[in-house]
């Protein structure tokens, strides 16, 4: 294809025209799905915020039929004797675990309670004290979240199956933590509400990016295919050279 301009003429060469799609498609492919995680992201913060409108009492129903992010009030007591500690988790760049204290249900159903995040104390040896101020049946109020995950499989390790409590685990299932506790526990978990005096630091909010930063995302890649149609039109287009 040759085109001409004035005394500027336009031949693109196969090569880089072809250079030029295949960049263009991978761009706009990219744009595209930051987009849908955008979309994604901003329908996770939405739920986050419903959930927060109103406290469920939970009865004896099930976590597993209540939604993701509704705050819920459950009655039960704890065991502060069989408590767990998830190990490599970080607040404002500073190492630490959060604290999974179980609690059981008049029903007699066990539900971990996330009581927050404490931080390493700089030895693996030295755990902090994570005792509860007191016994007995409480009310407690939290959201309805799930137990954290890590990126990559290496990151994970069960707790151990012997030895004092609390016991340290890295990203485990509930399957592994119910086998160690000796009792099944209920799929999720509740993410116990800042305000309650029996917690640690407690910074919920939704999973993932906000929205706005995946679109803004999406637009810079999809500039990068006008850029790249643009620099395709610079470089095939050609001055012809003056004769002597």
């Amino acid at each position: 294809m040759r085109l001409s301009f004035g005394r500027r003429r336009f031949s693109p060469s196969p090569g880089l025209t072809i250079l030029m799609l295949a960049l263009c498609v991978l761009f706009i492919a990219l744009g595209r799905w930051q987009w849908r995680r955008g979309h994604l992201h901003a329908a996770e913060h939405a739920s986050f915020e419903r959930g927060a409108r109103e406290v469920l009492a939970l009865g004896s129903r099930p976590l597993a039929q209540v939604p993701d992010d509704q705050r819920v009030s459950v009655a039960g007591t704890y065991d502060a004797a069989h408590q767990f500690l998830i190990d490599n988790m970080s607040y404002r760049d500073l190492d630490g675990y959060q604290v999974l204290t179980p609690l059981e249900r008049p029903g007699g159903q066990m539900v971990l309670v996330d009581r927050g995040w404490v931080p390493f104390l700089g030895s693996r040896a030295d755990l902090p004290n994570i005792s509860l101020k007191a016994a007995g049946p409480v009310t407690i109020s939290g959201r309805v979240g799930n137990l954290p995950s890590a990126g990559l499989a290496s990151g994970r390790a069960p707790p151990p199956a012997h030895g004092p409590w609390p016991r340290v685990t890295s990203f485990p299932t509930i399957a592994q933590l119910s086998a160690v506790l000796g009792r099944p526990l209920e799929p999720r978990v509740i993410l116990l509400d800042p305000q309650d005096p029996q917690g640690y630091v407690r910074d919920w909010h939704p999973p993932g990016i906000p929205a706005m930063q995946n679109f803004a995302y999406a637009f810079e890649w999809w500039c990068f295919a006008v850029a790249a149609v643009v620099i395709w039109v610079v470089l095939s287009t050609q001055k012809p050279k003056e004769s002597a």
